[in-house]
């Protein structure tokens, strides 16, 4: 994650600990990205004990101060535990690890990470066993009246089909935003399909879109 962007925003990035106690200088036109990865080992929900971890705290005013926040995979674990984005990441409907690419197509264009983006879908990796996207029928219908459904898993074509959700998301949610749009959640990693070298560049687009709107964020702030 670091390397990518990096590389698509030609700008430093800085690292955070889970123990660290501040933002190390972070101003309110930069951006928190919460990786991917297997925080505490996953040993009770994903995501519920990072979501104690001091840095949090931090994260959590920043994101209520309208700061930009995305987490990708365990970082939308770790969102939803925090109360920044409603919902809960369950077990998968099969209950096994789920390692491949599949299809995602964004269904908004406001946010700063779809903002950019065709009306087509997008081939992204996904890698989880706790990637089933729930929540109640009070914020299911929240999520869609408010256009907070940011992204849906996919067929080729574009179609969120029951086979091609891999997980058994509700409503084939893939990813999802706050009522405020600064707090962006998502399973699929656009980071791990930033090259060609990969044979495929469709999280390129993504992180781009992100990226962009930041910078000019940035550029305008100065």
């Amino acid at each position: 994650m670091i390397h990518v962007l990096e590389e698509l925003s030609g700008k430093p990035v800085v690292e955070l600990w889970h123990k660290d106690q501040d933002l190390q200088g972070l101003r309110e036109h930069d951006g928190i990205v919460l990786p991917g990865g297997f925080s505490y080992g996953d040993y009770l929900r994903a995501g519920a004990i990072a979501r104690f971890s001091l840095i949090m705290t931090e994260v959590i005013r920043f994101a209520e101060q309208g700061g930009l926040v995305l987490g990708v995979c365990n970082g939308f674990q770790i969102l939803c535990e925090a109360g920044l984005l409603p919902g809960v990441l369950l077990r998968n409907a099969k209950q096994k690890f789920i390692c491949k690419n599949v299809y995602i197509t964004p269904e908004t264009k406001n946010s700063v990470i779809t903002a950019s983006l065709q009306d087509r879908p997008y081939k992204i990796p996904i890698a989880h066993a706790e990637g089933r996207y729930h929540c109640s029928e009070t914020d299911h219908q929240r999520l869609v009246a408010n256009d907070q459904i940011l992204f849906r898993y996919s067929d080729a074509q574009g179609s969120p089909t029951i086979e091609s959700n891999p997980n058994g998301s509700k409503d084939n949610i893939a990813g999802i935003c706050s009522t405020n749009r600064n707090v962006i959640g998502m399973m699929p990693h656009p980071e791990r399909a930033t090259d060609a070298i990969l044979g495929n560049e469709d999280g390129k687009y993504l992180l781009e879109s992100l990226l962009t709107s930041q910078l000019e964020k940035s550029e305008a702030a100065h």
